[in-house]
């Protein structure tokens, strides 16, 4: 096994709410920000959904509850495993909790998504929010 392969898989959680998806600025190594989904990797005995669930917690202060994993891949920039969960939000109100990670956070409609994520989305991810984000 290579050490990428024994690495844990990152979860994202994909949270809409109200028409709008959340999305977090986070602050790379490099110094460079980049706008991505609430994520981290999964712990010892974590689902993709139970880490999905405690990231967006940990990073934003939301309270979501995992609706279905949308996807699996490994990710062409990373070469991470990335799972993607469909996330509902239960209480709370998003804000940067983990500012050493984040920078900032937005909630988009679906004609702000390009402007922010350029390169689009997960094919999966891109249909699930088309149809979430279009009603």
């Amino acid at each position: 096994m290579t050490p990428e392969a024994a690495r844990p898989t990152i979860a994202a959680a994909i949270i809409v709410q109200d028409g709008k998806v959340l999305l977090v600025q986070r602050r790379v190594k490099e110094g460079s920000l980049s706008w991505q989904f609430p994520a981290g990797e999964a712990e010892e005995g974590e689902s993709a959904g139970q880490a999905a669930v405690r990231e967006a917690r940990e990073e934003t202060g939301l309270t979501v509850a995992e609706s279905k994993v949308l996807g699996e891949r490994v990710h062409p920039a990373t070469g991470r495993t990335m799972a993607y969960v469909a996330c509902h939000v239960v209480e709370g109100s998003a804000s940067v909790v983990d500012d050493d990670e984040l920078a900032d956070l937005a909630w988009l409609k679906h004609d702000q998504l390009a402007e922010y994520v350029p390169h689009g989305f997960y094919e999966p991810v891109q249909e699930y929010l088309d149809a979430a984000l279009s009603s």
